[in-house]
């Protein structure tokens, strides 16, 4: 099965080209910001339009500074050693998800000082709405016909342009049904009632470190980098690790102090 060939850029404005990969960055943006307005506006939610709206602006900075520079550290530190000027290149591509988070979780950090809210209540309220932006990203990965899998004889392997002759899997659709859709529904579904503060922010953690490891294993790794070691093991997967470690000790910290706090 060929995997759709659609044109990498959605819009032509003359010499000013709009990828799809891009579009698919302003549509996830603007989802959390429309997301998060909706339920800012709830009695008691305690926070204000206007802060939704500086909180969005922080964390699209995050995103882009973050997931660039941690493309570069992360998966081709030598090329941009050796060049540092492709780092200006961002029509190129080279954006990491891990370097994006840490991005966002200063951005988050920055933002909640000034306005004088406590971190996690921050990242609780972003962690809800971030997988539609990452279910987007995916897609926009599935048009440009990059980040597939591995070589499969899956009835729904796909034949990708530069990914050779041979059907691979369309490991960006898993991602984007992982990552964006079932994450969200685990979240949207988890916060539907009260929970302790940190708690949603560690299930993100869990969720995304779970599923983007369970890919890594059918998704081919970076060329430059291959298998980090064993034969398999790559590094999604050593990034994503952590993510599942820390998530479930802040899971553990967020309802043990609940309970501690019950307990008084």
């Amino acid at each position: 099965m060929l995997a759709p060939n659609i044109d990498p850029v959605a819009i032509h404005l003359g010499p000013l080209k709009v990828h799809w990969y891009g579009l698919m960055y302003v549509l996830g943006f603007l989802a959390l910001w429309f997301f998060a307005a909706r339920r800012a506006r709830r009695d008691g939610s305690g926070w204000t339009a206007e802060q939704v709206g500086d909180l969005v602006f922080y964390g699209a900075l995050g995103v882009i500074l973050g997931g660039r520079l941690g493309y570069m550290l992360f998966y081709n530190f030598g090329h941009y050693l050796a060049h540092p000027f492709d780092a200006l290149k961002v029509w190129q591509g080279g954006m990491s998800f891990h370097g994006g988070l840490i991005g966002v979780l200063l951005a988050m950090g920055y933002f909640a000082r000034k306005n004088g809210k406590r971190f996690f209540e921050v990242s609780d309220f972003v962690a809800l709405w971030t997988p539609i932006g990452l279910g987007l990203g995916r897609i926009g990965n599935f048009i440009n016909h990059e980040l597939w899998g591995k070589v499969t004889d899956a009835p729904w392997g796909m034949v990708f342009r530069d990914g050779g002759p041979l059907p691979r899997h369309p490991s960006q659709l898993y991602q984007a049904a992982l990552e964006g859709v079932a994450l969200f529904v685990i979240l949207w579904l988890f916060a539907r009632k009260p929970r302790p503060t940190a708690s949603v922010s560690g299930l993100f953690l869990i969720g995304y470190g779970a599923f983007r490891f369970l890919v890594e294993f059918v998704r081919e790794p970076d060329p430059q980098l291959g298998y980090l070691t064993f034969g398999w093991v790559t590094m999604g997967q050593v990034l994503s690790l952590p993510m599942i470690v820390i998530g479930s000790v802040l899971m553990w910290w967020a309802h043990n102090r609940l309970s501690a706090g019950r307990a008084r």
